[in-house]
């Protein structure tokens, strides 16, 4: 058997002998096939440019901006530094309490478990040599504060009392002159980084690359169109459903390239994006999603009062579904374009029934990772919530995670739709273009 699967991009859609001419021939139906795909998706494609070149922002979201929290005071400046030296000290008699956002005070006579130090830092560029940081105890808790280690702080010196008035003595003011911001994480993230893209074209090569070139126009498509249209409050399902449409014809023929079967995949997956939308749209508001479940919907409701948080949930679960979805269209698509590669002779019905047999375990094992990979993310606030006195049910319906339960379900329904769509228009396709040179008995 010819090994249609590598021969499946790369090419155009009446491109020469590949992965589908092998399978099938070039003929008139082959050329059929082509153009009634290409009447369905070109004036598709066209309609979401004019929709997005119709929603696309004015510029007034560049007004909205929030200060910088680290640089709000005069003679404050951010630093980073490499840490020296780490010394205990005194975390003093309230260490190891915390304030809930209720008022409620928990782990009061904690600070015995709490590891209070100071962390002795040599800025970078110069300056200061020996900048004494006190790392707070909640940090210290979850996180050893080793020599070598790389962090930002905070330089008050130059405040009224600090160091630089005190005639240089530390410590005169009875305060910190430094104050612990964050660790430093550029080195590693940008080594895993350049990690990923190295592992992703060693082992998918080209196809790989022109992967992480499509997540990058993704990305572009994201924060200069989507982002700013709803700061500026544009419909949010509108500006989802053709922001994320957008993404899903850049990702697929970059990654796979332009053939039949991505076409076919393609138009699975705007099928399926469609649905999803409609799902979205009529859960986040018979659920009363608010987006009020973190202090960062505060903060842009805050500066940006237009913006209807609900609207960005909405969109959310569009967004969050992309990926997914994206993967179980195009692993049915080439699953069905394999099987009918390995059985000419298998007609329309046994083609489908074989398609969805893989399809069905890949909806199982789809659905766990939906799951477990929002609740993954979400662990913090699951192990939080679970604290509280109440029932299961209401831990789960109340305003901390059904968005999350709404997200999951929203996205598993979208994606389990998406699978037998995308199997039967990948059969249509595939029966279509053999019957001009059909199997001889």
């Amino acid at each position: 058997m010819q090994d249609t699967h590598a021969g499946g991009h790369g090419h155009g859609l009446d491109a020469g002998p590949g992965a589908d001419d092998a399978l099938t021939g070039s003929g008139g139906s082959r050329r059929r096939v082509v153009v009634a795909l290409t009447a369905i998706l070109v004036p598709v494609t066209l309609l979401l440019v004019a929709a997005m070149v119709a929603l696309w922002p004015s510029g007034s979201h560049r007004e909205l901006s929030l200060a910088d929290p680290y640089g709000t005071a005069s003679g404050v400046t951010l630093f980073a530094g490499t840490v020296t030296a780490v010394e205990p000290r005194d975390c003093g008699p309230q260490a190891g309490t915390l304030e809930t956002p209720g008022g409620a005070v928990v782990g009061e006579g904690a600070a015995a478990r709490l590891q209070c130090v100071d962390a002795i830092v040599d800025p970078d560029g110069g300056g200061t040599d020996g900048a004494r940081v006190p790392v707070p105890p909640e940090v210290g808790a979850s996180m050893d504060v080793a020599v070598g280690d790389r962090i930002k702080a905070l330089d008050l010196t130059a405040l009224p009392g600090g160091t630089a008035e005190a005639g240089g003595q530390a410590g005169t003011s009875g305060a910190a002159d430094y104050v612990f911001v964050d660790f430093e994480r550029t080195v590693p993230v940008v080594a895993l980084a350049l990690l990923y893209a190295l592992v992703v074209v060693l082992v998918a090569r080209w196809r790989g690359l022109r992967a992480i070139l499509g997540l990058g126009l993704a990305f572009a498509v994201l924060f200069w169109f989507m982002v700013p249209a709803l700061l500026e409050g544009g419909p949010p399902l509108w500006v989802g459903l053709v922001g994320c449409s957008l993404i899903m014809v850049v990702v697929l023929y970059f990654a796979h390239g332009f053939s039949l079967r991505t076409t076919t995949a393609l138009l699975g997956t705007l099928i399926g994006l469609g649905l999803t939308a409609v799902l979205a749209a009529w859960g986040t508001d018979a659920a009363y999603l608010t987006g009020m479940g973190d202090e960062y919907s505060y903060v842009l409701a805050s500066v940006a009062p237009e913006v209807r948080l609900s609207g960005i949930v909405l969109c959310g679960l569009l967004v969050a579904g992309l990926g997914v979805l994206n993967d179980v269209t195009i692993t049915q698509s080439s699953a069905v374009w394999e099987l009918q590669s390995a059985n000419p002779e298998a007609s329309a019905r046994e083609l489908f029934a074989a398609g969805m047999r893989i399809g069905r375990d890949h909806i199982a094992s789809t659905v766990y990772t939906i799951a477990f990979a929002y609740a993954g993310a979400a662990l913090p606030l699951l192990i939080v919530v679970s604290l509280y006195d109440r029932s299961l049910a209401d831990t789960l319906l109340s305003a901390e995670l059904v968005e999350e339960v709404v997200r999951i379900l929203v996205g598993s329904i979208g994606l389990v739709l998406a699978i037998p769509v995308t199997t039967g228009i990948a059969v249509a396709v595939a029966k279509a273009v053999q019957a001009e040179h059909p199997v001889a008995p």
